[in-house]
This record gives structure tokens, C-alpha cells and sequence, in this order.
């Protein structure tokens, strides 16, 4: 569970691998990240959303040389099309880091730097197995029939002088700080499978220069390395609130909320917790590994060639479609098989028939029955404070799902809402108290326009531009805010 900070939310995904354009993938947690912000902010909270491109490694200098382009007009070029496949998905970021950054260099390079003084860092060779779509050597497990088990590629013998991070250092430390703090790793899998590993297998010192390419932040301690892409980019998430002594950082940091891929775990915990061990900065909240969306059982991915492009479905059914569909149909945490029918069936069923009709006709019963403006209610039934109450009871679960990251479930109480409401009408039948003239019309028509605003409120976060739409109509300046949702206003 994300254990939200009084006044403050720091939520980041990754940075992203630059070699090619967004897939869906990236899109997932993205939103995710998105969803929180959103729903944080109408909390009240100030919020820090980061993401951003990762740009540096052996994967972009050659990704590049098959572009015919430098690597960094290259690496431009791509950040750009990101920013505008995210602008597409509705993202409302604060930050957008890219490892190419100034700033960012000078911060890993002082990082760096922090970490020698400490004694944990030194020369040697290595030599091993590497796979450069993971930018990462690997070991005999993650080989299988001498390919990479995730990008299934061959991999490459390398051996090369270098600088290690004494990681083997911080095994003891971080076991101990797995098994008092549960909540730092999540789902509760994901630590045991990291908090395992380590129990077995310990924590190998990571080389963390390359001298076989020259793509990269300059290492501070010798000019004839570079720095390891990972050393590099995890530090984007301090860099980004300009570490050492930037406001931002006193503000913001630790973060409360690391949003990830299960397959980069590793990196973001065993590694990036002993990174910031030895440099002597506060461990983040909590790094949540969420499920893949697969097709066909496999992990979606550029070098599978298995991708969904978000933007075609973007432009096939809108962002907010794709949004909805993508956090109501599976448990955040857990894999899922992309069904392009699924989504339809769920933008047919769910966002038009529920809730287009629900819009629709209130809008059409308020026009018709009260000359274009909401009445004051006037007498109360039974029925309508049952009415009243199922709300407020809906409205604290949604709160605690979204806090537990329980997406599918907060979406599956604001239907039930929606749903309700649809219930309402047809129970009371409006159309029936006009002919009647019975001044009960006006509370009903009072209730169907004070609940959509409430419902306006509660979707912004999962499909904001739907939920501006609904405000709009409602004759609203804007979305109503979560930290004032309460009903008669």
C-alpha cells in the first residue's frame, strides 16, 4: 500500500530506454504514475510527477549507427517523439528528466564522487556475458540456451577494465532493512523474490564504467571511462530534484512511490538501495514492480516484435478509452493479454452505454423538466437518502483501492455508482413526476446532476478528458476537487 504523505506526493516511473518509439508497455505505467498524480493533486497535495528518457549505452550508440545519425541528434530526436506520444495519453507530468541533461551529468558525476569518498569504489577487470538490450551483464540464470531470457538475443562475451561499486557491501543492510520494512518492495512477491535472491545468491560488486564505447556521462575518476548506463540513469530520480541541495529535493525526496516493470527490479532495489546506502540518502517508500501486457503469453517488446502502439489506439478510440480499458480490465500487479475486442466491448458497454447515457439523459431531463438549470431539491424520500448514502460509502472504498493500487477495483465502485444513478432515474421516473407535477421532480433532477459531478470528480484522474467534458456540460469552470467532494454543492 502507498502511504501517502500528509501534504506531499512523489511519484516516478522509469526513464525510458530511448533505442525506439513507446509501445504500450511504457504507456502502462505511465498512466499509472498519471492516475496517482492526478488523483493526489485533487487531494490537495503538492505533487512531483517525474519521468523522462534515459538515454545513454552501448544499445543507443548503435542504435544510432544504424540511423546514420550522432547519437545525440539521435537520442533528440526520439525524446521529442516520447513527449508527444505522452501528450497523446493525457500525462501531466513535472518533470521531464532526460540522462543527456546537464544538470543530470553534473549530479552523476558528484554522486559518484560522494560514493568514492566512502571507500566503496574500485579499479579492476571484468569479463562476462552481456546483453546490451539490457545493458547488463547476466548470469547463468537469466541465459538460456546462451540468449537472454527476456529480449531472447544472443549475448556477447565482454572483458574490459573498469571501476566496481562494492554492492557485495551492502547484502547484510539491505536483508535486514527487506525484513523490517515489508513495504519498501511491492507486491509482496516482489520482495521476497529480491529478499530471496539475495539470501542466496549475496550481492556482486557492479562494474559500473565501460571503456568499449564512449556513449556516456564522463566518469569523474578516470577520463578513459564512461559511466555504466544504470549508475547513470537510477539517479535521475535525485537529479531530477536537484541533488545535492536543490528546494525540490528538501520538498519532495524520499520518494513515496517508484512505479516500475517486474524486470527491472533488481535494478531498482538491490541496486539502486545500496547506491543510496553509500551515498547516505534516504531509501524511497516504496518501488512497486507491476505486471507485463502480453500478446499471445509473451512480454511485449520492440526486439519481439509483439508491440501495440498506443498511438494507433489513441487515434482509433481516444486516450481515454485506452486508459479505462487498460486499469479496469486487470489487477494492477498481475499480467494481462491485450484484447483490442475487450476494449471495445468495455468503451461500448461501460464509458458509452453507463455512462454516455447516464450524461446524456440528465442533461436531456434538466433541459426538458427545468429550463436548462438544476433545481433545489425540495421533498426527500427514503429513496433518496439511501441514494446519498451509497455514495458516501462508495466514495471511501474508491479512496482506499486507488491508495492500494487496487485500480480495477476504485473503477469497478465508481460504475457500480454509475450504475446506481442510472437506477435512480429509472426507479423515480422523472418523466412521470412532470406530468404529475410533482415537486419531487426537482430533487431527483437535483440528484442526477449532483452525482455526475461527483462522478466528473472521481474519473478525472482515470480519463480527464471525459471527466471535463461532464463538467463542462454541467456548466462547471472546472473539474471539482477530491479534497471537497462532499454532496449539496
Amino acid at each position: 500500500m502507498v502511504k501517502l504523505a500528509k501534504n506531499k506526493f512523489y511519484v516516478t516511473t522509469p526513464i525510458y530506454y530511448v533505442n525506439d518509439v513507446p509501445h504500450l508497455g511504457h504507456a502502462y505505467t505511465t498512466i499509472a504514475a498519471d492516475i496517482l498524480a492526478r488523483w493526489n493533486r485533487s487531494q490537495g497535495k503538492s505533487v512531483f510527477f517525474l519521468t523522462g528518457t534515459d538515454e545513454h549505452g552501448l544499445k543507443i550508440q548503435r542504435a544510432a549507427e544504424q540511423a546514420g545519425k550522432k547519437p545525440k541528434e539521435f537520442v533528440d530526436d526520439l525524446s521529442k517523439k516520447w513527449k508527444n506520444v505522452f501528450s497523446k495519453l493525457n500525462i501531466s507530468y513535472d518533470s521531464w528528466t532526460r540522462t543527456t541533461d546537464k544538470e543530470h551529468e553534473k549530479a552523476v558525476q558528484e554522486f559518484i564522487q560522494t560514493v568514492a569518498k566512502k571507500k566503496d569504489i574500485k579499479e579492476g577487470k571484468y569479463k562476462g556475458n552481456y546483453c546490451v538490450d539490457c545493458e547488463h551483464y547476466l548470469t547463468d540464470d537469466d541465459i538460456i540456451d546462451g540468449k537472454c531470457k527476456i529480449h531472447k538475443k544472443p549475448v556477447e562475451f565482454l572483458e574490459e577494465d573498469t571501476y566496481f561499486f562494492k554492492m557485495s557491501k551492502y547484502a547484510g543492510k539491505l536483508a535486514e532493512l527487506y525484513a523490517q520494512n515489508p513495504g519498501l518492495i511491492q507486491p509482496k512477491g516482489k520482495l521476497q523474490e529480491i529478499r530471496g535472491r539475495i539470501l542466496r545468491e549475496g550481492l556482486q560488486d557492479l562494474s559500473i564504467t565501460r571503456t568499449t564505447f564512449d556513449w556516456g556521462v564522463p566518469f569523474p575518476l578516470d577520463k578513459k571511462h564512461v559511466t555504466y548506463v544504470w549508475f547513470d540513469a537510477l539517479t535521475n530520480y535525485i537529479s531530477a530534484l536537484g541533488w545535492p541541495k536543490g528546494e525540490k529535493f528538501k520538498e519532495f525526496w524520499p520518494a513515496d512511490l517508484h512505479l516500475i516493470g517486474k524486470d527491472i527490479l533488481w535494478f531498482h532495489t538491490a541496486m539502486w538501495h545500496s547506491m543510496l546506502l553509500s551515498a547516505g540518502i534516504e531509501l524511497p517508500k516504496e518501488v512497486y514492480a507491476h505486471g507485463w501486457w502480453t500478446v499471445e503469453g509473451e512480454k511485449m517488446s520492440k526486439s519481439l516484435g509483439n508491440v501495440i502502439d498506443p498511438v494507433k489506439m489513441v487515434d482509433r478510440y481516444g486516450a481515454d478509452s485506452l486508459r479505462y480499458y487498460l486499469f479496469r480490465e486487470i489487477p494492477f500487479g498481475e499480467d494481462g493479454n491485450f484484447s483490442e475486442k475487450v476494449l471495445v466491448q468495455r468503451h461500448n458497454t461501460e464509458l458509452a452505454n453507463d455512462l454516455g447515457n447516464l450524461v446524456s439523459r440528465t442533461l436531456t431531463l434538466i433541459e426538458k423538466f427545468a429550463g436548462g438549470k438544476v433545481p433545489k431539491p425540495r421533498s426527500e424520500k427514503s429513496e433518496d437518502v439511501d441514494f446519498i448514502a451509497t455514495l458516501d460509502d462508495d466514495v471511501r472504498h474508491i479512496s482506499e483501492h486507488v491508495e492500494k493500487l487496487e485500480f480495477h477495483h476504485a473503477l469497478g465502485k465508481i460504475w457500480e455508482f454509475i450504475k446506481a444513478v442510472n437506477k435512480y432515474i429509472d426507479s423515480e421516473k422523472p418523466w412521470e413526476l412532470a406530468n404529475t407535477k410533482d415537486e419531487h421532480l426537482h430533487t431527483v433532477l437535483y440528484n442526477c446532476t449532483e452525482a455526475l459531478r461527483i462522478i466528473s470528480a472521481l474519473i478525472w484522474p482515470f480519463m480527464p478528458e471525459t471527466a471535463e467534458k461532464i463538467a463542462k456540460q454541467l456548466g462547471l469552470k472546472e473539474v471539482p476537487k477530491l479534497e471537497n467532494l462532499r454532496w449539496e454543492l
